[in-house]
């Protein structure tokens, strides 16, 4: 053959393969509206990633575990909504106030401490606005509107994880979420010490003087930084801090620190200390990993976090190849314990008024608001991550305690819109330990979200003084635990008290009151 032949034969060869490439080409996007199996999915996903706009979300929460926009839930928010998101979490709870004050704000912000500093026309657009112009057909309830209008009419977000009474009582299977107090016990130290019964708070103090004479090495209680306080508040009955500092007393409130039970908890806790069960140095832990560290290596007996703190414990001690287990204390120590949650959600999404694209965002928050998306964020991708029971739960395929399946995989963190009845059924997981205490603290616990709206503005005076008073309480209550007697702690919670009421604690009480009278109209 010669050379100008086979030159020939080879053009004439790759036109017919680039023929052929082109007829498949077409003939794939011929078929591509009815391919449905995995592959074209996953390609249509990656399209939808590659060509979706990004946004700017930064998350005011320095301890919040999910980082990045990734895995499968985040990848169907992508493929349904057209946004993939820029994440930053918060290194402490001073960068936003920060960034507000420089106006460094990105388009997206979630935050749970700077609800009403954010819910204000300079820095956020108005829900109803975008909603109005974009969105018409996102229909949110009177209530949620309500707790949220601010004085000049609009509302700026909507929290997630609140649920009124009624919605509460609807659906028995939807129990509250994690933020509830409770304390896990080692099953192996009780074995050895007899298996001494745990029905009130004197049997558990003397168990934890059992626990400090048998195991001299063994801290008899770790305490979690964030939740020194709710469990045994919850035993007292003092009916505050559970989403609001304010209690109510024959129609009229007052701040948690005058609660007629604080004497009594402050005793508790500080003979607590004296008689060597909690540890001095916990009240000053860097973060709130410390305790875990403690629970899970064998260095103590009882571990007081949240309802989940038995089941998460586990699950770690078993990764680790650990040989003991905890299980959780009764929810109720005592005939006085009760929770009134004045909580009216958790955690908000502003759309500010840097964002780059308000019409997509408040199409997002409309698309999380849905049935499908509530869904999807708390349980998971339905068929691969969960199962509709028709008793009217889901039937998870994974444990929620296990931390590092749920952050991989993206669920339940991305609740920039959510309710407390789509969280509360993410907690039913029949057989489980948190599930029954999430069963034990619903039957004690009343709602009362007007109690959540006794809130001052961002630049008020009354925020100014709410903020002196806090402050002030934050250092001196630890002097009341750490007291050496209990005089010295009943003088320390006095002078507490005094300081509050020098800094106008009797002047904030009265505008709560002239506010609560306002705010609980609104349920009526």
């Amino acid at each position: 053959m010669t050379k100008t032949k086979g030159y020939k034969v080879l053009v004439a060869a790759l036109a017919f393969v680039l023929v052929l490439m082109l007829l498949s080409a077409c003939s794939e996007d011929n078929n591509s509206g009815s391919n449905t199996n995995q592959g074209a999915e996953k390609n249509n996903a990656s399209s939808v990633g590659n060509t979706a706009e990004e946004l700017t979300l930064f998350i005011d929460a320095p301890w919040y575990p999910v980082k990045e926009w990734k895995g499968p839930i985040t990848e169907k928010i992508t493929e349904k909504t057209g946004i993939k998101l820029k994440v930053t979490v918060a290194t402490d709870d001073k960068q936003l106030p920060l960034m507000i004050a420089s106006g460094d704000l990105p388009d997206l912000v979630f935050t749970y401490g700077n609800v009403s500093r954010l819910s204000d026309s300079k820095l956020s657009y108005p829900w109803n606005e975008l909603i109005e112009k974009y969105a018409p057909d996102f229909k949110i309830d009177k209530t949620r509107i309500a707790i949220h209008t601010m004085d000049d009419g609009n509302f700026y977000t909507i929290r997630n994880a609140f649920a009124t009474q009624e919605e509460w009582a609807a659906n028995k299977y939807a129990l509250g979420n994690n933020g509830n107090p409770g304390i896990a016990v080692r099953e192996d130290i009780l074995k050895q010490l007899g298996n001494p019964p745990i029905k009130t708070l004197d049997d558990f103090v003397n168990v934890l003087g059992m626990v400090k004479d048998k195991y001299p090495d063994m801290v008899p209680l770790i305490m979690d930084k964030e939740w020194i306080e709710q469990y045994f508040l919850m035993q007292f009955g003092v009916d505050a801090t559970f989403g609001s500092p304010w209690f109510e007393q024959g129609g009229k409130v007052d701040f948690f620190i005058r609660h007629q039970k604080m004497k009594d908890y402050f005793k508790f806790m500080n003979k607590l200390y004296r008689s060597g069960y909690i540890m001095a140095e916990n009240f000053a832990h860097a973060n709130d990993k410390i305790d875990d560290q403690y629970a899970t290596s064998g260095r103590a007996f009882a571990h007081m976090y949240t309802v989940s703190v038995a089941d998460s414990d586990n699950a770690v001690v078993k990764r680790e190849g650990g040989a003991f287990t905890f299980k959780m204390l009764p929810t109720s120590l005592s005939s006085d314990a009760k929770i009134i949650s004045g909580g009216v959600g958790f955690a908000g999404t502003f759309i500010t008024k840097k964002n780059k694209n308000p019409e997509k965002s408040i199409k997002l928050l409309q698309y999380l608001a849905t049935d499908e998306g509530k869904k999807l964020t708390m349980f998971g991708i339905e068929g691969e991550h969960w199962t509709w029971n028709e008793e009217g739960y889901p039937n998870l395929k994974y444990d929620p305690n296990n931390g590092q399946f749920v952050e991989s995989n993206g669920i339940k963190w991305w609740y920039l819109y959510n309710d407390g009845i789509t969280e509360g059924l993410w907690s039913y997981v029949p057989g489980t330990m948190t599930t029954q205490s999430l069963m034990e603290i619903k039957k004690i616990t009343k709602y009362k979200p007007e109690l959540g709206l006794i809130q001052a503005g961002p630049d008020s005076k009354e925020r100014t003084m709410r903020t002196k008073i806090d402050e002030m309480i934050k250092n001196e209550k630890v002097k009341v635990y750490l007291a050496k007697s209990e005089e010295e702690a009943m003088a320390n919670y006095e002078n507490m008290v005094k300081n509050a009421e020098q800094l106008g604690l009797q002047k904030l009480v009265e505008w709560a009151n002239e506010t609560y009278q306002k705010r609980k109209d609104l349920f009526k």
